[in-house]
């Protein structure tokens, strides 16, 4: 009755007895997420907020799992290569405070405020907590004398793999941060067209890092384990429950689980339930009943009640901070490199016109010499450079993504999704007209300048003081110089130019006099190309580099052999 909000009751003796409105107010909450047990009613340990309402003198023994927690019974671990700021250091604390309690949490924080940081931090410290568990401390188990019958003891314990799924433009990067701040933690990436037996990497690392795409293929194989950990990185790729990708995860086993992303909904309420349901089975009910109960209620009717039972259903498992709110924690500027990987078309394409511009280098400078072969030189280079871009810049009819191409729309849908600025700077203008071209195909407002630009204020002005448009696409060459851009803080770098003084003058468009928000730097570098050895030439500040950022021909000053690695 109290469920379906009917107030009459039919006594044993036929008589009609009104309930309190009181017990509906009190109770329905409580009834809605319990079910029958004989006699008894029962709720999952993960409602547990709902009984304040209704039963407080009995909550006392699940009290402490809500309640505000010691922090200082969750110390950092050793061997973590990084100085976590506050914020962090509560991040981890929090994720903490669930394992031990074995419940699934959210890491919401905005975009660049350290979600991976923080997760190697708890990943670390877990695993030795179950090593401990399991083998006792690390020194009690090496105190006698090896015969030479003796196995070897394993000196790291070894706990169970985790597993960690990414967007697969984010792979690289996840293991780059993995060996910089937790080099003593084994991790290894499970991907590509030969990757073999999963066991191999499950006995043997510690942390697996694979994409959505390929637990979607072999999750047949995959949910064969169980692991310690299975974390989602950019979670809300699973908000919708009926996708082969929600499915696939949702079979996954693992003894922990945890989610991370800056914009957990996107859309709708109905985001929510599918990351929610993947880490607390349950906790929302299923999906027709949440989206009943709740979405309707709520994105329709702008009921409060539903809205307060919601947040107070999912607050202990979410954790979100924005940039504002730990802005006196932050540097003015956070500079981040990310890695992407070509499809294996892109790859193929630019292997092939790197052997061929290569020979054609080596005949011009045996036959005319370095200097006289400076324009071809600089015509082989910027071709490279294009193709790691994406093709399209040199071949119209490419039909097949580009690594670095998927990876920069990736980043922008999160910073839309938080509702931030960006400025995004390139060296070609044909490499902006792909992101203008897409993002006008999908209706959302941006700004573009160039050479070409009139009425450049009016442009400028337009981005400064119009909220609903956050992306400005700007030519490196054209938005160097003379331009306050402070309604950015994000900076994304599609193409390192041999010159970092110009890099730097395009950030210090956003990272400026009047920017009263810490900005964040992203540079987009494709691996294994010629922009990998740019950047390489960049921190060296070599002559080498110089020779793109000089007037006149200084090719004189450079030997064969320093032209001739750049296209190794």
């Amino acid at each position: 009755n109290i469920i379906e909000g009917t107030r009459e009751y039919s006594l044993p003796d036929g008589r009609i007895v009104i309930l309190p409105e009181e017990w509906f107010a009190r109770f329905k909450d409580v009834f809605t997420f319990s079910s029958a047990a004989g006699e008894n009613i029962r709720l999952s340990h993960q409602h547990y907020p709902l009984i304040e309402n209704c039963m407080n003198e009995y909550s006392g023994k699940l009290l402490k799992i809500y309640q505000p927690y010691n922090s200082n019974q969750y110390k950092l671990p050793e061997g973590i290569e990084a100085q976590l700021r506050e914020y962090q250091i509560k991040g981890y604390q929090w994720l903490m405070h669930l394992y031990h309690h074995s419940f699934g949490g959210c890491l919401s924080d905005d975009m660049g405020l350290g979600k991976t940081l923080q997760t190697l931090t708890l990943l670390k410290q877990v695993m030795n907590c179950e090593i401990e568990k399991n083998y006792g401390p690390v020194t009690s188990r090496y105190n006698k004398q090896l015969t030479i019958f003796d196995a070897i003891p394993d000196m790291a314990g070894k706990t169970r793999a985790s597993l960690i799924i990414v967007p697969t433009s984010l792979i690289h990067n996840w293991l780059n941060e993995t060996n910089k701040f937790v080099p003593t933690v084994k991790a290894v990436i499970y991907s590509g067209q030969n990757r073999k037996d999963f066991r191999h990497y499950f006995n043997s690392s510690d942390l697996i890092l694979t994409s959505y795409g390929i637990v979607r293929n072999d999750i047949d194989d995959l949910k064969q384990f169980r692991f310690l950990y299975v974390i989602l990185d950019e979670s809300q790729i699973i908000k919708n429950p009926h996708s082969k990708t929600y499915k696939a995860v949702c079979q996954l086993q693992a003894k922990h689980k945890l989610v991370l992303t800056g914009t957990p909904i996107e859309n709708s309420l109905t985001d929510l339930w599918a990351q929610m349901n993947f880490l607390n089975p349950g906790l929302l009910g299923t999906f027709d009943f949440f989206r009943n109960e709740f979405v309707s209620a709520i994105e329709k009717n702008n009921d409060q009640h539903q809205m307060q039972t919601l947040q107070k259903i999912i607050g202990p498992f979410v954790l979100r901070r924005t940039k504002a709110e730990v802005a006196p924690e932050l540097p003015e500027k956070m500079e981040q490199i990310i890695y992407c990987d070509m499809p294996e078309e892109q790859q193929k394409l630019y292997e092939t016109e790197k052997s061929k511009v290569r020979n054609l280098i080596l005949d011009n400078i045996r036959s005319l010499g370095i200097e006289s072969s400076s324009i071809i030189i600089l015509q082989s280079l910027t071709r490279l450079r294009q193709i790691a871009s994406h093709p399209l810049l040199i071949d119209p009819e490419f039909e097949a993504s580009s690594g670095k191409f998927d990876a920069v729309i990736d980043n922008i849908e999160n910073i839309l999704a938080e509702k931030h600025k960006a400025l995004i700077f390139s060296s070609f203008v044909k490499h902006l007209q792909l992101f203008t071209g897409y993002y006008t195909k999908k209706e959302i407002a941006y700004r573009l300048l160039t050479g070409e630009t009139r009425h450049r204020q009016d442009v400028i002005n337009d981005f400064q003081h119009d909220e609903s448009t956050r992306l400005f696409f700007i030519s490196i060459k054209a938005g160097g110089f003379g331009l306050n851009l402070t309604a950015a803080d994000y900076v994304l770098l599609l193409d390192p130019w041999w010159n970092p003084a110009v890099e730097d003058q395009a950030v210090s468009r956003a990272h400026r006099i009047g920017q009263r928000k810490n900005v964040f730097i992203y540079r987009f570098i494709t691996r294994d190309t010629i922009e990998e050895k740019i950047l390489k030439l960049q921190e060296k500040k070599s002559k080498l580099a110089n020779i793109f950022t000089v007037k006149g021909n200084v090719f004189k000053d450079i030997s064969e052999e320093e032209i001739m690695e750049l296209f190794n």
